[in-house]
C-alpha cells in the first residue's frame, strides 16, 4: 500500500514545483519593467551627453575658435605678427592677405608659412566659399591645427579662425546637465502653418534672418499648455530655440536649443527637454548665435494677469567656465 503521508508530500512538492515554474514564466512586474525602462533611458541620455562633449572637443569644434575678423574692402595682411592688420591669436607671423571684392573674400598666401586649401598646398590666390551646407573653403596652417573659413552675416563677411591649441579647447571644463528625467520627454502636437511662412530670427550681432517657420508645437506641463514656434522641416525634424525661468540662473542666459525627430503622421512629435543644449556662444566669444524669438520665452499670464514662466529643469546647464 502507498503511504498516505508520502503521497501528500509528493503532492505538495508537485504544487511547489508548479508554482516555481509559473513564477518564472510570468512577465516582469510593472515596477521591474519601469525600472528597466528608466535605466535604459539614463544610459541612452548619458551616451548622448558623451557624444555632445566629444563634438565640442573636436580639433575644429566650437571650443577651438580663436577669432572672428570682419573684413573691409581693402586688402589686409593676416598672421600672428604684431603689425598684421588681422592678427591671429595663434599663427605664424605671416600667413597671407585677404581682400573683399564685392560679396566675396579672396585669400593670397604670402611668406614662408605652409597654407593649404581644402587639404592641398595653396599657391597664389583662392576665392573663399563661405561656410554653409557645402562646408565652405577650408584654409589650413600649422600642419592642419589652424583652420580659417569665411562666413557671411547679412552684408558682412568675416574670417572665422580655429586652432586645436585654443585655450578654450585645451581647458574645456566639460558639461553639466540636470539629472535625466523621463517626465521631461513630453509628447507634443505639431500645428502646421500655411506653406511659406517665415519667422524673423535675430543673431547675436544684430542681423535678422527670415527663417522658414513651418508651424509650432504645443505641450502640457505643470497644469498649463505651452507653445514653441518651430524651424526646420517637419519630415526630418524640428529646431526649437527657447528661454525659460532657468535662463540666466541655472541655464545659459541667451537660451537653449533643441532638435526633435520627424513629426509623426498623426501630428505628434516627442520633445525631449533632457536634450536641450547650449548654443555655441556659451563656449566662445567668436560665435554669432541665433537667438530664441520672443514667442519662445515660455511665459504666459494667469487668470489674475500675473506672468507665469515655465522652469525647464532638464537639459544642459550653463557652462561653468564661460568666457
Amino acid at each position: 500500500m502507498t503511504n498516505p503521508r508520502s503521497t501528500a508530500a509528493l503532492a505538495l512538492l508537485a504544487l511547489a514545483l508548479s508554482a516555481c515554474n509559473g513564477e518564472s514564466a510570468r512577465p516582469p512586474s510593472d515596477a521591474a519593467a519601469a525600472q528597466e525602462a528608466a535605466a535604459a533611458f539614463r544610459a541612452e541620455h548619458a551616451q548622448w551627453v558623451r557624444e555632445r562633449e566629444d563634438d565640442l572637443r573636436q580639433p575644429d569644434g566650437w571650443t577651438s575658435l580663436i577669432g572672428l575678423h570682419w573684413v573691409e574692402a581693402d586688402a589686409q595682411s593676416v598672421g600672428g605678427a604684431d603689425g598684421s592688420a588681422i592678427r591671429l591669436a595663434i599663427a605664424p607671423p605671416e600667413l597671407g592677405r585677404v581682400e573683399r571684392r564685392g560679396d566675396a573674400l579672396y585669400f593670397h598666401a604670402t611668406g614662408d608659412a605652409a597654407v593649404t586649401v581644402d587639404g592641398e598646398p595653396l599657391r597664389g590666390e583662392v576665392k573663399l566659399q563661405p561656410e554653409g551646407r557645402g562646408g565652405g573653403t577650408q584654409l589650413g596652417y600649422d600642419g592642419g591645427k589652424g583652420r580659417i573659413t569665411a562666413i557671411g552675416r547679412g552684408d558682412l563677411l568675416a574670417l572665422r579662425v580655429r586652432h586645436a591649441d585654443a585655450p578654450t579647447r585645451v581647458q574645456f571644463a566639460g558639461l553639466d546637465f540636470f539629472p535625466a528625467d523621463p517626465a521631461w520627454r513630453v509628447q507634443a502636437r505639431f500645428v502646421a502653418y500655411p506653406p511659406g511662412k517665415t519667422l524673423p530670427i535675430v543673431n547675436l550681432i544684430g542681423n535678422v534672418n527670415e527663417s522658414p517657420n513651418p508651424g509650432y508645437v504645443e505641450f502640457d506641463k505643470d497644469g498649463r499648455r505651452w507653445r514653441l514656434e518651430a524651424l526646420g522641416d517637419p519630415a526630418k525634424g524640428l529646431n526649437l530655440m527657447f528661454q525659460d525661468r532657468t535662463s540666466g540662473h541655472e541655464s545659459y542666459a541667451v537660451g537653449r536649443y533643441l532638435h526633435t525627430g520627424a513629426v509623426a503622421a498623426d501630428g505628434t512629435v516627442a520633445v525631449d527637454f533632457n536634450r536641450a543644449y547650449n548654443p555655441p556662444c556659451a563656449y566662445t566669444a567668436f560665435a554669432t548665435c541665433p537667438l530664441p524669438p520672443p514667442e519662445n520665452r515660455l511665459a504666459q499670464k494667469d487668470d489674475g494677469g500675473q506672468l507665469v514662466r515655465l522652469a525647464v529643469l532638464a537639459g544642459e546647464k550653463k557652462y561653468a567656465a564661460a568666457h
